[in-house]
């Protein structure tokens, strides 16, 4: 059975990690910023709200397996409190750190139309640091003599890279309209 979980723990982390790059793709495309051609900003947001839910559900699978196996000593405490695990505690608590800032995202998401939009905006930048924890724990806790997880993990880091690097080129598709009404005098 502990054989079973310290797979599945694995198994939910690789999958974790690619819906949460997902989830970073989709958000630089609807962040407003120049969307590819023919793809509905609405279509492209509900798939982002999907696939962020259903990364919830594979990362929380992936925390269960990870603290009910007891080959390594990874506690409940280690899921919310970083560097405190028994366990390789730098590394799963880069973890720790990416799924705290989850916890975030998902309640400000949640409670969106209840906060300020620059509380929900100022909050859902953490998405920049959840990211790289993510990857830097996936690469760090994925065995050395296990390529496909390596692998994986180097996949999403290059696929998030170059959304990240795109997100951080395009412009706006209204640019010029909205320099014109900076430059507007107010009375």
């Amino acid at each position: 059975m502990n054989e079973l979980l310290w797979y599945t723990s694995r198994a939910t982390g690789v999958v974790s990690l690619a819906l949460l790059t997902a989830v970073l793709v989709l958000g630089a495309l609807t962040s407003g910023r120049r969307a590819p051609h023919r793809v509905s900003p609405a279509v492209v947001m509900g798939l982002h709200r999907s696939l962020a839910l259903g990364t919830t559900t594979f990362l929380l699978a992936h925390i269960a397996t990870a603290v009910g196996e007891t080959y390594v000593n990874i506690d409940l405490v280690s899921a919310f409190l970083p560097f405190t695990s028994g366990y390789q505690p730098l590394w799963v608590g880069f973890g720790t750190i990416a799924f705290d800032l989850v916890i975030a995202l998902v309640v400000t998401s949640l409670l969106r139309h209840r906060l300020p939009e620059r509380l929900w905006k100022a909050v859902h930048v953490l998405a920049f640091a959840l990211w790289p924890s993510a990857v830097v724990h996936g690469w760090a806790m994925g065995t050395a003599n296990q390529p496909l997880l390596r692998g994986a993990t180097l996949a999403c880091a290059a696929i998030g890279l170059a959304a990240l690097a795109w997100r951080a080129v395009s412009t706006h598709h209204d640019r010029d309209r909205r320099r014109a009404v900076a430059l507007q005098e107010w009375s």
